[in-house]
């Protein structure tokens, strides 16, 4: 609950408690009416300002790249991608904006971080003259190509797991996944599944770290994946 909410419910309980207390009523029954009327007015609340998928919506900007990343993912991925995961992950790390730039240096549509893409430049054969992080179809296609071969250097019990293990390295690093996958492990966890296993242990991150780690994924594949699905953009690869 944000702090508009919080100021909505204080604003609408304070006349009520006044009328009841005047009203001279023993304060258990009060009590009960206020605790009615503050589950009364979260839900109100809820339907009002909805959840975080409620509020993403597909930027008009997305179709303008919609058929470039659908090529990227069809030739990298094959026709079965997960498309509707990768444009949100697109939409996650920059909003569909080829100019974006991060606080920390991450550039482009896909927000690599300069090191990134010059290994990724490399590993790949292009000269320096064809890594352009700004470039959104160059972006588009590293973004896709990058999240493959992650994805096809972690094992799951599901896609959805190896997906989520695929974006977790993205975000962080493949060696911190594995790290984590190794912890779940000795901690009774079971080191194939993301969610509600994996994704509860910290093999040794910062507080901060950890904690946008772990929402990335969680964010993509069950907040913004189904708003791109609904969109046509192709199936949850989690349901």
């Amino acid at each position: 609950m944000n702090a508009l909410q919080v100021f909505i419910m204080a604003l609408s309980l304070s006349p009520l408690c006044v009328m009841y207390f005047r009203s001279g009523r023993d304060w258990k029954g009060v009590l009960y009416d206020v605790l009615f009327w503050i589950v009364a007015i979260c839900g109100v609340l809820f339907a009002l300002f909805g959840t975080d998928a409620k509020a993403e919506t597909v930027p008009s900007s997305a179709a303008r790249y919609r058929a470039d990343l659908v090529r990227a993912a069809h030739t990298q991925w094959g026709l079965d991608a997960p498309v509707a995961a990768l444009a949100a992950q697109v939409h996650q790390e920059s909003g569909w904006n080829p100019a974006a730039v991060s606080q920390v240096g991450a550039q482009g549509m896909a927000q690599f971080m300069p090191q990134t893409a010059s290994w990724w430049c490399k590993l790949n054969s292009m000269s320096a003259a064809e890594c352009q992080p700004s470039n959104p179809v160059w972006a588009l296609r590293a973004l896709v190509g990058y999240d493959f071969w992650l994805f096809e250097r972690v094992t799951a019990h599901d896609e959805c797991s190896q997906i989520a293990f695929a974006l977790s390295a993205y975000n962080g690093g493949l060696g911190w996944v594995n790290r984590d996958k190794s912890l779940a492990s000795s901690s009774g966890l079971d080191p194939l599944t993301w969610f509600g296993s994996v994704e509860r242990v910290n093999a040794g991150r910062t507080a901060a770290n950890w904690r946008e780690n772990r929402d990335y994924p969680r964010r993509i594949l069950t907040r913004i994946t189904p708003v791109y699905a609904a969109a046509g953009w192709g199936q949850e690869v989690c349901k």
